[in-house]
């Protein structure tokens, strides 16, 4: 399975990381590298939670991740 997640850059340094397709997984690291390792870590955990309670493991084709493009008035 491969699930696509998100990695930010932390105010306090470092990054984290969540990944949409499981609400509530989220994980963190001092690299990109070491983010997206611990994420996998998250991604592993969080599914055999959710098999372990009998809850169905969902899949990125249950979700849609689109862009919307919006115009601000500059602020004066």
């Amino acid at each position: 399975m491969e699930y696509m997640i998100f990695v930010h850059r932390a105010e306090e340094g470092g990054f984290w990381a969540e990944v949409p397709a499981l609400p509530g997984c989220y994980s963190q690291g001092e690299t990109i590298e070491e983010t997206m390792e611990n994420a996998k870590e998250a991604i592993e955990t969080h599914i055999l939670a959710l098999k372990d309670e009998g809850e169905k493991i969902p899949t990125e084709e249950e979700f849609v991740i689109g862009r919307v493009k919006v115009e601000v008035a500059a602020v004066v």
